[in-house]
């Protein structure tokens, strides 16, 4: 039975356990609870917010933790935060007040693939405050990838990633499960233990390996991904590549997580991204796996999935968009490919939601 919001101690505001009802979590939380996995994190809709601190445990990531904070779905900004009692500043309460807004729509997650725990213990808000319903979106997106997809060397990491973008654009609940180095087919990868085929399915991200108070992992819990997702879009391959896995042995692979998934989301639509490559100073591009993205979708075809997609990203990245050092997407590679991808699903048939779920 989840405890009711008490007055802190120090009378100073109103504290409201982790286990309250009415604080949405998103993405991957252990029994901590505690986040794995770029982009988890909590919504909170709260009426006459003024002040909000986040009570994190020991198993935070020492010695800080990153967060993206969005509040009435304004921008995200960072907030460094490590165990103990955070302060989080709220984006112009001025500016709020002028709008003369009683409730608050607060969004935290965390932004890095790596150092990217939080073990939540309370949060504490000001005396006031009344925590209320936080309405998700009927359109969830499921992301699943790489470093191309996590944000990885980007300054606010998976909130400046192509598919958090793309979820905010269509005013989306999204999840983003992506490691950088991890190959789909479960090998060892750049540091990686597991490739994404088995990882998807545990609650922890690959870094439990190297997390000496949680270096193990536990079967993920779909039913808590609250609401489902309504489509699935997946960005992998780069590094199955890099290790050498043949095209078959990719493409098996690939067509086996596809139907674990199917058991998991009998009827969402499937869009399997082709690669865009590695671009070159000199304008030429490295592609892997050519014509095995086309297969996977066709042998999903002829199995009777009509209702798994091909998106060709030929030409979405070039040299300008990436870091010359890495070759991954910058800041501003990850917004055109945003771009892209949400034009080409407006072509496809989905439109964004015309406002967000939970009102201000």
């Amino acid at each position: 039975m989840a405890a009711p919001p008490v007055p802190d101690s120090n009378a100073t505001g109103l504290v409201i356990p982790n286990n309250h009802p009415l604080i949405y979590y998103h993405g991957r939380w252990d029994a901590s609870p505690g986040t794995w996995w770029a982009g988890s994190g909590i919504k909170l809709h709260v009426q006459d917010l003024s002040s909000l601190t986040l009570h994190l445990g020991p198993h935070t990531t020492a010695p800080l933790a990153s967060i993206g904070v969005s509040v009435d779905y304004e921008p995200f900004y960072t907030v460094n935060v490590s165990a103990g009692v955070n302060r989080v500043p709220l984006s112009d309460n001025k500016k709020r007040a002028e709008k003369k807004r009683t409730s608050s729509v607060v969004r935290i997650n965390v932004e890095g693939w790596q150092n990217n725990r939080i073990n939540l213990e309370s949060i504490i808000v000001n005396k006031d405050a009344q925590l209320v319903p936080y309405t998700p979106s009927k359109l969830t997106f499921q992301f699943i990838g790489d470093s191309l997809s996590a944000g990885q060397f980007l300054p606010q990491g998976v909130d400046q990633a192509w598919p958090f973008l793309t979820g905010e654009s269509f005013k989306a609940e999204h999840r983003v499960n992506a490691q950088p180095g991890a190959a789909l087919t479960d090998i060892v990868s750049y540091g990686n233990q597991h490739g994404v085929s088995y990882q998807y399915f545990r609650t922890e991200d690959t870094g439990y390996f190297y997390t000496t108070d949680h270096n193990f992992t536990t079967p993920w819990d779909f039913a808590r991904d609250h609401p489902a997702p309504t489509h699935i879009v997946i960005h992998i391959g780069a590094n199955d590549a890099s290790q050498n896995v043949t095209a078959d042995v990719f493409v098996k692979t690939y067509e086996d997580f596809l139907t674990r998934l199917r058991r998991l989301y009998p009827s969402q639509p499937v869009f399997v991204f082709t690669p865009w490559g590695w671009p070159n100073a000199d304008g030429s591009i490295g592609y892997y796996y050519d014509g095995q993205y086309e297969r996977i979708v066709q042998e999903r075809h002829l199995a009777g999935d009509r209702n798994t997609f091909l998106v060709n990203t030929t030409g979405w990245v070039s040299w300008a968009d990436v870091f010359p050092d890495n070759q991954h997407p910058n800041v501003g590679g990850h917004q055109k490919i945003a771009s892209l991808f949400e034009n080409w699903l407006t072509e496809w048939g989905l439109r964004p939601e015309v406002r967000w779920a939970t009102a201000l």
